[in-house]
């Protein structure tokens, strides 16, 4: 008997700027946020669900165990198992891809795959000599040698270890790996200007008209993602100092992303039991598809999702004029830019394995209801941002319209997926 992975709808809280309305939230508070508002708007309280993925970036040792827990605090039935999944930002878009692959094989009828990051909650840990002398002075068998151990603590081993954003095998930032790749592709300042004041004024035009209302849910006050800036525009955009690059260099705080605070949760169910439920069904999950390249030799960081989206396309038979949508994360208004430019050059294409260049992209279906720019993002929760965004939007289209989700990552790593409107 064959399976077809289904997505019912999502839930989220807003996203808010690291620092701001969320500061005291955590990753266990805002992740039971989002399933109790999926819970509310589905009915499903008290009910247990087949499964529960989900994941964070930055996790302190207390979360070994985050979605679980999240579950038993949520109004879910607590007899629903859970799972904890981690893909840097491509997350919870990795955990839509596991929970729907669960549905097709059987062996799960409905589950909830979601994500979620608090920037302003990251975990500090102690400096590496101060952790060593705590051990040491744990493991001492007298009083003696214990305050012996701990005497050797000095000033400079207070520091607090933050974490690290830097690719471990470069010591680049994710920021500095992207204007490489920003002035390798001759990404103009104009260009990356022009694509983020677009993602403001697409996710408030959305707002504007009520698409949120069944996808987002208020918490701590907040209603509205809370970076969105409505009355930007390029020349505002263009005001700006840059912040990766150097002097000459062209991405600035307004063409990347914020880091974010919030939570995403996505309902997946096999076709006919959605049905049999009388639950509505808003698109399938036709394929996914994982990729990575070699950025500690030089490749382009957040480029891996090209050779993805080309498998994935040469695997379906597809072209990018059968996408009527097309999502692309936006890490940077450049990377954007970077990805759409990789998708026309023939020698780009070739070089990841591919038999030739993808396509040039009609601008006009890229990420109309606004993207990471203006939304936000919580490293874990974009894809589960995405996925049900883009299945409203297709629904919307009718039956047979297909999306495609793109989604970078640290460590040079891409996740796709096509969804198509049922």
């Amino acid at each position: 008997m064959s399976h077809e992975a289904v997505v019912i709808g999502g839930n989220r809280i807003p996203f808010a700027k690291a620092g701001g309305r969320y500061a005291e939230a955590s990753n266990h508070d805002m992740l039971t946020a989002a399933l109790d508002g999926l819970t509310a708007r589905f009915g499903l309280s008290g009910q247990r669900v087949g499964e529960v993925a989900a994941g964070a970036v930055l996790k302190h040792a207390r979360d070994f165990n985050l979605t679980r827990e999240a579950v038993l605090s949520s109004a879910l039935s607590p007899q629903t198992p859970a799972c904890d999944l981690q893909q840097a930002c491509g997350t919870s878009l990795e955990t839509t891809i596991y929970i729907a692959n669960k549905i097709r094989l059987g062996q799960i009828e409905s589950g909830i795959a979601a994500g979620v990051d608090s920037a302003s909650d990251a975990p500090i840990a102690v400096s590496e000599p101060l952790r060593r002398i705590l051990l040491k002075a744990s493991a001492a068998r007298s009083a003696k040698d214990r305050v012996a151990a701990l005497a050797r603590i000095r000033p400079s081993h207070l520091a607090p270890a933050a974490p690290q954003v830097a690719e471990p095998r470069t010591g680049l930032s994710m920021g500095e790996h992207q204007a490489l790749t920003t002035k390798a592709w001759g990404i103009t300042r104009e260009a990356q200007d022009e694509l983020a004041a677009a993602s403001h004024h697409h996710l408030a035009a959305a707002w504007d008209e009520g698409f949120f209302d069944d996808l987002v849910t208020p918490y701590q006050g907040v209603t509205k993602d809370a970076l969105l800036r409505a009355d930007t525009s390029v020349e505002k955009l263009s005001a700006l100092k840059p912040v990766f690059g150097g002097p000459e260099g062209t991405m600035t705080a307004g063409n990347s992303t914020a880091l974010s605070d919030g939570a995403a949760a996505v309902f997946l169910a096999d076709a006919q039991w959605a049905e049999r439920n009388h639950f509505p069904a808003l698109a399938r999950i036709v394929d996914a598809e994982v990729a990575a390249v070699d950025h500690p030799s030089g490749a382009d960081l957040l480029l891996a999702p090209v050779a993805a989206a080309g498998r994935i396309m040469a695997r379906q038979g597809l072209t990018l004029a059968d996408f009527d949508l097309v999502e692309i994360h936006e890490a940077f208004a450049s990377t954007v830019l970077a990805t759409l430019s990789a998708w026309e050059s023939d020698e780009y294409c070739r070089s990841v394995g591919l038999e030739g260049a993808i396509g040039t992209l009609d601008r006009s279906r890229l990420n109309v209801a606004g993207s990471s720019l203006a939304v936000g993002h919580p490293f874990a929760a974009t894809g589960a941002r995405i996925v049900p965004t883009l299945a409203k939007l297709l629904h919307r289209k009718g039956p047979g319209s297909r999306g495609l989700i793109s989604v970078c990552a640290a460590g040079g790593l891409g996740v796709v997926a096509i969804l198509e409107a049922v």
